[in-house]
């Protein structure tokens, strides 16, 4: 394997990971705050867009490559 294959797939393991762990750490504060359903919403709405932002981007550069 060479080098550029390992850094993309390191990138995609390590950023999912973190990604995964994010949004646990958001239920765990939904869920400690007694948020309710719809505070719950709000909180990964608002907290995981960024997130949201990034997968849009690899979306996009996938179907934009020739």
């Amino acid at each position: 394997m060479d080098p550029k294959t390992i850094d993309a797939l390191e990138l995609y393991v390590g950023v999912g990971a973190l990604m995964g762990y994010m949004f646990f750490i958001i239920w765990r504060l939904a869920r400690d705050s007694n948020a309710g359903r719809f505070g719950t919403f709000v909180l990964f709405f608002v907290l995981a867009f960024g997130m949201l932002g990034f997968i849009a981007k690899e979306i996009m550069v996938y179907f934009m490559e020739p």
